[in-house]
């Protein structure tokens, strides 16, 4: 499907965050944006915005896809790379990436998005990549299934947690923090991971993965934000215990209440979530036209219904779901908008329910910190 732009004006994602939130990003956008550029929110390490405003189509080409670093990107050949699988198995792996090519191959589409997109929104400001909506892309991926190299190796009694370890390291500059340099790592249940059909990816959209994008091979953890998905994957570790690491009890964690008393969990699946596309934030459009309100939609599991409000949230409408339903998936959709005759403000907003009937809240939880911002986000535009 197509979705074509409208007659206002775009300056790009960074510069629209200007107006609307009047923070933190002038030095990044000094000049216009061509449509579907990325956005740099910070040079070094690298973090790069999909333009969001620019979304037309299903998969977000691999040139576009959102890039997310904790540290400088690591030196790395396909040809000296091995994943080694050890810990608590039977026949330890050495895996080299020709290794991971010659067993069965899956592909899957899969929407991605870092756990701080949207942080531009809170109020007070929050320290952080200052992602604006852009955070987030799907692309398809192509890889080995976890449970084969699991297989593989063979699991010894009492196995319960997997440990993913990127070659990405450094020091962490926010506090409390372990001190030195450390690498990225996360963990899983293997329940979690068998639940998730976690893929082992050395391809994305049908090329070899780029460097930024976890090159030779990475995680990818279909339904869960985005630093689930470990790049530049080097060991699997299986082991009877928990991990805890900093990664996900001081960092990517939040405080869970569901026993009476706050508690760290570590953050993993994604929450229901819409975002309008076009118009952008303080864009204009022209007074009595018809006007296509676009955007997407995603979760951990299918969207079922988006409705669109054009008047802050007084009445809302059905939106068209242009994508068919997957779990794992984006949905586009859009909704067609008569636009009144008088020249005003008008606020936009998008709320997306899921088929297990969780819905979009209008407010955020605190408990979260600086991630997971998932609340509805109001979209002022001019009436000209």
């Amino acid at each position: 499907m197509s979705l074509p732009r409208r007659a206002f004006l775009h300056l790009g994602a960074g510069l629209a965050s200007i107006a609307w939130s009047g923070r933190r990003v002038l030095h990044a956008m000094i000049q216009p944006l061509a449509p579907g550029a990325r956005i740099v929110r910070q040079a070094a390490p690298e973090n790069l915005e999909t333009d969001f405003a620019a979304i037309d189509a299903f998969l977000t080409p691999t040139s576009q896809h959102y890039v997310r670093s904790h540290f400088a990107v690591p030196e790395t050949a396909s040809t000296g790379w091995l994943l080694a699988v050890r810990g608590a198995v039977g026949r330890p792996l050495s895996l080299s990436l020709a290794d991971l090519r010659a067993m069965p191959q899956v592909t899957r589409a899969v929407t991605m998005e870092c756990a701080g997109n949207g942080r531009q929104f809170l109020t007070p400001a929050v320290a952080g990549v200052q992602w604006e909506r852009g955070a987030v892309s799907t692309a398809e991926w192509t890889g080995v299934r976890l449970s084969d190299l699991l297989g593989q190796a063979g699991l010894r009694p009492g196995a319960t947690t997997l440990v993913f370890e990127g070659q990405d390291r450094g020091e962490v500059k926010n506090q409390p923090s372990p001190a030195g340099v450390i690498t990225f790592h996360r963990s899983l249940s293997l329940d979690e991971a068998r639940l998730r059909d976690v893929l082992v990816a050395h391809a994305i959209n049908g090329e070899p993965l780029p460097a930024a994008h976890g090159a030779p091979a990475r995680l990818i953890v279909p339904g869960c934000y985005g630093m689930a998905s470990v790049k530049w994957l080097t060991a699997i570790e299986v082991a009877v215990d928990p991990a805890g690491g900093y990664w996900e009890t001081t960092d990517y964690a939040y405080w869970d209440r569901s026993s009476g008393r706050p508690v760290r969990r570590p953050l993993l699946a994604m929450q229901v979530k819409s975002l309008i596309a076009r118009p952008s934030p303080k864009g204009q459009v022209v007074r009595g036209a018809s006007v296509e309100i676009t955007g997407g939609a995603w979760a951990d599991g299918v969207v079922s219904r988006v409705d669109v409000s054009t008047d802050g949230g007084q009445s809302w409408h059905d939106a068209e779901l242009v994508d068919p339903p997957n779990p794992v998936a984006w949905r586009r959709w859009r909704y067609q908008w008569q636009v009144p005759a008088g020249a005003g403000e008008a606020v936009l907003m998008s709320r997306a329910t899921d088929a297990r009937g969780r819905t979009q809240p209008m407010t955020r939880n605190a408990d979260y910190g600086t991630y997971v911002i998932h609340h509805v986000v109001p979209v002022p535009v001019t009436i000209a």
